[in-house]
């Protein structure tokens, strides 16, 4: 913080652009979802349940890419960004999907899914970086499938936190014949979870959610399937918490806060170890 004339200012840190998927299916007790719950050691939410996702790979934006579904310009207008800033998103919601629990929202020429378990070694490659996706795509003939994501919500980073994401929501349902995992070294567990038992146990003090997954879960537990949720129409507005000085979470205010904080009872994140 700096000091000024008219008090301290918080000078907030850089954004990073970021893309987060809440990938569904269908139970007999309703919608579960795909949560993880991230490793102490992790620089930024360590120790709480997320969603899959992380930031953007700039190499992604005006690579060419074998696309089926909604351009890119579609998706910069809905979430209000320019196309090449999108392609890149929505590179990144599929690339983090795969890489975080093995999901590959592609497919080949002939339109099936691509077997993960065959392409291990590219999964590794895109994790250490050393791979773009967009070069992925084109060296394993792989289109990849925007038709399958769906515009959900998009969150920014309060201003007092030191690492900030300005994060897009995608929803995807779990593509028939694939399997989600649990093979990465972000999380310490990950599996499918009812989306109100997930909002139940949150409350009960079992795990943590950050906001903006609370959020989620609480959208989608609303809903009885997955093809009502995906057919459900959502208009997408930018949520930047409101913040009070020195008040830590307690101070964040955005939609929800108060039935959020009401749930939350005297429970405080998990320490972040680095």
């Amino acid at each position: 913080m700096t000091s000024t004339d008219q008090g301290p200012e918080v000078v907030s840190a850089p954004i990073r652009d970021a893309a987060t998927v809440v990938l569904v299916r269908d139970s007999a007790d309703g919608i579960e979802v795909f949560l993880q719950r991230r490793v102490k050691q992790m620089a930024f939410a360590g120790g709480m349940t997320v969603f899959p996702g992380g930031g953007v790979d700039k190499r992604d934006a005006g690579a060419h890419v074998a696309w089926t579904g909604p351009d890119a310009a579609w998706w910069a207008s809905q979430f209000n960004t320019d196309a090449e800033l999108a392609q890149a998103l929505v590179c990144a919601a599929v690339r983090e999907t795969f890489e975080e629990c093995g999901v590959l929202l592609a497919t080949t020429a002939d339109g099936s899914f691509a077997d993960p378990g065959a392409l291990a070694d590219d999964r590794q490659r895109l994790v250490e970086k050393s791979l773009s996706f967009a070069e992925f795509l084109t060296a394993r003939g792989l289109t990849l499938r925007a038709d399958l994501l769906s515009p959900l919500a998009h969150w920014i980073t309060p201003v007092n936190e030191k690492r900030r994401y300005d994060t897009r929501f995608f929803l995807a349902a779990m593509p028939e014949g694939q399997k989600a995992d649990a093979e990465t070294t972000e999380a310490e567990v990950a599996r499918w979870v009812n989306a109100r038992l997930a909002i139940d146990t949150w409350a009960d003090g079992k795990h943590f959610l950050m906001p903006p997954t609370w959020a989620q879960l609480h959208y989608v537990s609303g809903f009885a399937s997955v093809e009502e949720l995906l057919a459900a129409e959502r208009s997408i507005e930018c949520i930047l918490p409101n913040t009070t000085p020195g008040a830590g979470l307690a101070g964040l205010g955005f939609p929800g806060s108060d039935e959020y904080f009401r749930t939350l009872g005297d429970q405080t994140p998990p320490e972040i170890t680095l």
